[in-house]
């Protein structure tokens, strides 16, 4: 039996949960998020907690086990609390600014990068160096902050780029001069 898996998800008051047949929605205070669920899985609502199970213990259906029920409780997190990742931008004359409901970045290229922020997702700029992605789908908090980053990866010499809040870089010596 998959640990992750057996385990049930609280539900959290404010949280209303609706099963389907093979769709699940949830509704909280930050919003709602729906999914479809694989056929192999069961999901059932009992008292205040998810369960989630497994029909059989085929390898397919084992791996499904756990990984829904990691999806259920993110999405439960996500209307409950919301999702946060923080970013921030190293180098002289880098900086963003935000346009609306998109980020325009300004570092070190010819041009500047704006990003768009898709439907559930919002951007906050603390600093000209520092910036936040919020949202309540996880996957998609992840994905734009990886977007973001992938605009001036941070260099292993000199550390410039964008990185994650607390993101270590390792750094190399370069090369030493005679």
């Amino acid at each position: 039996m998959s640990r992750v898996g057996k385990q049930p998800i609280p539900i959290p008051s404010g949280v209303t949960v609706t099963l389907d047949k093979q769709k699940i929605t949830l509704k909280g205070p930050k919003g709602s998020l729906e999914r479809e669920i694989r056929p192999e899985i069961e999901v059932k609502v009992v008292d205040d907690q998810i369960e989630v199970s497994r029909q059989n213990d085929e390898r397919l259906q084992r791996a499904l086990h756990g990984l829904t029920r990691a999806l259920i409780a993110n999405m439960v997190k996500g209307v409950h609390e919301g999702f946060r990742k923080s970013l921030e931008i190293v180098g002289v004359g880098y900086k963003v600014e935000l346009k609306g409901n998109a980020l325009m970045f300004t570092l070190g290229y010819s041009h500047s990068i704006l990003l768009k922020a898709p439907p559930s997702v919002t951007f906050e700029v603390e600093k000209p160096t520092l910036f936040h992605v919020d949202g309540i789908d996880r996957e998609l908090v992840g994905q734009v902050a990886a977007a973001a980053r992938a605009f001036r990866k941070p260099d292993p010499y000199k550390g410039k780029g964008v990185r994650y809040l607390g993101e270590h870089i390792r750094r190399k010596a370069g090369k030493t001069a005679k």
